[in-house]
């Protein structure tokens, strides 16, 4: 598995999987439209080679686009604004996250946040196990989401309804 930064010349082939994944470059979170073709990150691909990816094709399944993290940094604050793992519990979404986290270091974060839904149980045992803590719920959030952006789905996972964002942090020491 190789692990890429998000760039100018991979930005397309990065944007095609995010339609592919979500069918949208837009998402709504606490109430704000956000571009996810203009958000930082890094991709995690199976054997991706660089002309493929200079080139912007989607290659087959040994060079195809495994995992990807999203983010953006206001003041001292990484927000993770996505985070998709095509292939479960091999380490890729742990990967990226990392090199997230590393980022935050990096430049200066205090914390690193991210606001995931109620019905979400995956993603609040993924995030909770590697340090986040639950710091907020916000409720009946998604209501006003849906004012955004109609098509969020009534149900979410385990036929939960959608209805309360939760935020959690890390504190970046």
């Amino acid at each position: 598995m190789e692990i890429k930064r998000i760039d100018q010349a991979n930005r397309a082939f990065v944007d095609e999987f995010i339609l592919r994944k979500w069918y949208t470059m837009e998402m709504v979170v606490h109430g704000e439209r956000i571009d996810l073709g203009s958000a930082d990150g890094w991709f995690a691909s199976d054997g991706i080679a660089s002309e493929k990816i200079a080139s912007e094709k989607i290659a087959g399944e040994d060079g195809e686009i495994v995992g990807l993290i999203t983010y953006r940094i206001s003041g001292d604050e990484m927000e993770i604004l996505s985070l998709d793992s095509l292939k479960e519990n091999r380490g890729i979404g742990s990967r990226l996250l990392g090199e997230a986290v590393e980022e935050a270091r990096r430049v200066g974060c205090t914390r690193v946040m991210l606001i995931t839904t109620n019905d979400n149980l995956h993603a609040l045992r993924f995030y909770q196990k590697r340090g986040f803590d639950m710091v907020r719920i916000y409720r009946n959030a998604v209501d006003e989401s849906r004012k955004i952006k109609p098509e969020i789905p009534l149900i979410g996972d385990n036929g939960i309804p959608i209805k309360h964002e939760i935020e959690m942090e890390m504190k970046i020491e």
